[in-house]
């Protein structure tokens, strides 16, 4: 086999892992019962997923020498905007459930834990 065929064959295996993380994660998404389970799965699908689709790309825009660039500014981008925005999303669910906050620890008279 040429080094075509090779980069075929690498590009092919990255884009069924990538869709293989997305097909789990929207499964996770739609079957989990608690919005902190279902929002763990998309966030992890995510990143792997769209990353896993993204190296795809890189390497066969790189194979093909138009560069890669894009690709990896969007993949970094990714993977810096992701956490967070779940970050933010599990806080707001918090500060408005009351119900679901984790207990304060007990105080020792002076005002420590």
């Amino acid at each position: 086999m040429n080094s075509a065929a090779w980069v075929d064959w690498i590009v092919a295996a990255l884009m069924v892992g990538g869709a293989a993380f997305a097909l789990v994660g929207s499964y996770g998404l739609a079957k989990l019962s608690d919005f902190y389970k279902r929002l763990h799965g998309p966030t992890k699908a995510t990143t792997l997923g769209v990353g896993g689709v993204l190296l795809a790309a890189c390497v066969f825009f790189i194979s093909a020498g138009r560069g890669g660039t894009e690709q990896i500014l969007v993949a970094l981008f990714l993977f810096i905007t992701a956490p967070v925005s779940a970050h933010l999303l599990v806080k707001a669910v918090l500060s408005l459930n009351a119900a679901d906050r984790p207990p304060q620890p007990p105080d020792d008279g002076q005002g420590r834990p």
